[in-house]
């Protein structure tokens, strides 16, 4: 059953928060950490059995269960008893798609598994005669979905003036009725975008921008609101700010890199993707292992992003790089296969951390559409969320739906 949540009901809500807020806070331990930043595992000193466990267990076994939260929880439950109750905290019940028909050509040239996301989205939208107001639109692919299949007028509002234009080109060969804003979302004017009587719709819109969407909608009194987060770590304040009162009292308190943690999943990336991201990680802690003793400082030096090219070269060439952003002298002959090796030790003690640490990462997630769901709530608004697709399909599958 859906858990849905009225104005007359948020005495539920506060509680599912509450319990959440608890379970994290006592166990922070596990998951307010950054596991690369460590050399060996955090728990040595106060949970041995448990890091001779992690680290006895196979590499494939760690992949296997980094993939299987539920048989994660499981093999955790020694040290970790409440593991089945934190999976059970955030469970989320699944929204009920409508079939859309539409023509085929509609999704031309939209990546299948991204079509596949905006399918599923605009599945569980409720239909109604309301325009609507596509929000981060880019070339408005949901927009012209809705359109197409519901006759409903969309205006999709998008700050990159050429994917407007890709967008009105993309609206006009199939007839949609659609209209593109050019305007920055954080933009003051963008708000007058937010209109009562309209849904206000935004797939896997990042950070601040959806919430600046919801501030909007409440101070406007929109019509509908639909909306999946998307990388909480995208705001322009150091730390999270509370949305909700609930969350102002909360026992958590939230970094931007503790926001990173429910992000750590992908089952969408292709193996390509999936050996870039292993190396680069293999490579930015093996030259951590090196900067340490060129520094004679044993703790992380961060390291700017890198472009993927300079990954399909070597690592000397990876340290020499990274030793010029840091203005770090490296030894004329370097022995790549020691850091090397050494960065690989680091890399298999960060897997068996993030093992831990994973465990709370969808309750982390969950926590943090709470308080978004609170924040509407608190305004007056009735509140349901579910899920819109599987975790296979994209683990960003959380659906924030309201209305007055």
């Amino acid at each position: 059953m859906m858990r849905e949540i009225g104005a007359v009901q948020t005495g539920l809500l506060h509680q599912w928060f509450r319990v959440l807020d608890n379970q994290l806070a006592d166990h922070r331990h596990w998951w307010q950490f950054r596991p690369f930043h460590h050399r060996e595992l955090v728990w040595q000193r106060t949970h041995p059995e448990l890091c001779a466990a992690l680290a006895a267990l196979p590499d494939s076994e760690v992949e296997r269960l980094g993939q299987d939260p539920a048989a994660a929880a499981v093999w955790l439950s020694r040290w970790i008893p409440e593991s089945a109750a934190l999976l059970e905290q955030a469970r989320l019940p699944r929204f009920a798609p409508r079939e859309l028909m539409y023509d085929t050509h509609l999704h031309c040239g939209i990546p299948g598994r991204k079509w596949q996301q905006i399918n599923a989205f605009a599945g569980c939208l409720p239909q109604g005669p309301e325009p609507v107001l596509e929000w981060c639109a880019g070339k408005g692919h949901l927009g012209r979905l809705l359109a197409t299949c519901d006759r409903r007028p969309v205006t999709s509002l998008e700050w990159q003036e050429s994917l407007c234009r890709e967008g009105e080109e993309l609206a006009r060969r199939c007839g949609a009725g659609m209209h593109f804003v050019h305007c920055d979302a954080f933009a003051p004017e963008a708000g007058a975008w937010v209109r009562s009587g309209e849904h206000a719709v935004a797939l896997h819109a990042c950070g601040d921008l959806h919430v600046a969407l919801m501030r909007h909608w409440v101070r406007n009194r929109g019509g509908r609101l639909s909306l999946s987060p998307c990388c909480y770590h995208l705001i322009r304040a150091e730390e999270y700010g509370p949305l909700s009162e609930a969350a102002a009292r909360a026992r958590n308190f939230l970094s931007k890199a503790d926001l990173n943690l429910p992000l750590q999943e992908t089952v969408t990336a292709g193996a390509g993707v999936r050996r870039h991201s292993q190396t680069e990680l293999h490579w930015r802690l093996a030259f951590d292992e090196l900067q340490r003793e060129l520094r004679g400082a044993d703790s992380y030096l961060p390291v700017p992003n890198v472009q993927k090219s300079l990954l399909s070269g070597s690592f000397g060439d990876f340290a020499r790089w990274a030793a010029a952003r840091k203005h770090l002298q490296l030894p004329s002959a370097l022995n790549e296969e020691q850091w090397l090796a050494r960065g690989l030790q680091r890399l298999r003690n960060v897997r068996r951390m993030e093992l831990v640490a994973h465990l709370f990462r969808r309750p982390l997630e969950i926590w943090l559409v709470l308080d978004r769901a609170l924040f509407l709530a608190e305004q007056g608004a009735e509140v349901a969320i579910g899920e819109f697709c599987e975790r296979q399909l994209t683990p960003r599958n959380i659906l924030l739906q309201a209305h007055w």
